[in-house]
């Protein structure tokens, strides 16, 4: 079974384009089912077989997810991993059928996601103040959270030749390894050139020796700015500014988003600049917009 896992997981790193995160993800995630089948049936997990997982038993699995108070969105995770991975063995004839095709997927939680309204979103952004090297690189680096919406793993792999600066626009590398142009406001621009002039050559300097860091975000080391580091820095300036409720990176993306969309983009357009593959992805930022619309109504409306 490791040897199977192994195998699966090549296939989706060489043939897929599998992000580094959701390689880690989907090996949890088959991990965790083998060793909850292996249990159940009596045998070490090196021994079970594929062939052994049967509708009733992946929804015991399922169940055992549930009682662990585990949230509906990782649940749809396991289950699409295995899925997925069930797939592979029938395409390289290890099983004749996928035993969960018929197997439905959880609903997922209907909450919408946290949004900043625009005033929130510019104390936010605007909170790093001063020369000093890691106050330029902050204020670029929310500019362009907010400004571009990208995710904090697109961010994080940014380099130097990813940036056109003329152009206003950033080469960003996306889930799958899908490129996609972003594009930058003025005020971005603004941050990202007092950064690289007055900030990152200060930063660069504290590199190991000898050592060219190619990334656009440094860490006060010198070197590549984690995913960790910027949710630690968003998290900081939320704080700072009594910016209320829980504000990362991915808040910012939904801001964008949403922002836009009050503003009367285009769906589509909204679509192009999060590099969504589809549509209905997209479509939850609607949903969102008309919520934010009811609120102000109940708000201000004298009769609501």
């Amino acid at each position: 079974m490791y040897e199977l896992i192994d195998r699966f997981m090549a296939h989706l790193q060489t043939e897929k384009g599998a992000s580094p995160r959701t390689l880690t993800e989907y090996q949890k995630d088959l991990l965790e089912g083998l060793s909850f089948f292996a249990r159940l049936e009596g045998v070490e997990e090196a021994e079970f077989s594929p062939s052994a997982v049967t509708p009733a038993l992946f929804r015991r699995f399922l169940r055992h997810l549930y009682e662990q108070e585990r949230a509906r969105t990782t649940c749809a995770r396991k289950l699409a991993a295995w899925r997925s991975f069930f797939r592979f063995l029938c395409r390289e004839g290890v099983l004749a059928t996928n035993p969960l095709k018929l197997v439905g997927a959880p609903k997922r939680d209907k909450r919408l996601p946290r949004v900043l309204y625009p005033a929130e979103a510019e104390l936010l952004v605007t909170a790093p103040e001063g020369e000093e090297p890691l106050r330029l690189r902050d204020r670029a680096l929310l500019e362009v959270l907010y400004g571009a919406g990208l995710r904090v793993s697109e961010l994080e792999h940014l380099d130097l030749n990813d940036l056109d600066l003329e152009r206003g626009e950033l080469r960003v590398w996306g889930k799958g390894g899908r490129e996609r142009l972003a594009l930058l406001h003025p005020l971005a621009v603004e941050a990202l050139r007092a950064y690289l002039e007055r900030g990152r050559p200060r930063l660069a300097r504290r590199q190991p020796r000898g050592e060219e860091e190619t990334a656009l975000f440094l860490n006060y080391r010198g070197t590549r700015l984690s995913s960790r580091g910027v949710r630690m820095l968003v998290a900081g300036y939320a704080a700072r500014t009594g910016v209320k409720g829980k504000v990362t990176p991915h808040t910012f993306r939904h801001s964008f988003a949403t922002h836009l969309l009050d503003g009367g983009a285009d769906l589509r357009v909204v679509q192009e600049l999060l590099g969504h593959k589809r549509l209905s992805t997209t479509q939850i930022y609607t949903r969102l917009s008309l919520e934010r619309i009811r609120q102000i109504y109940c708000k201000t409306h004298p009769r609501a």
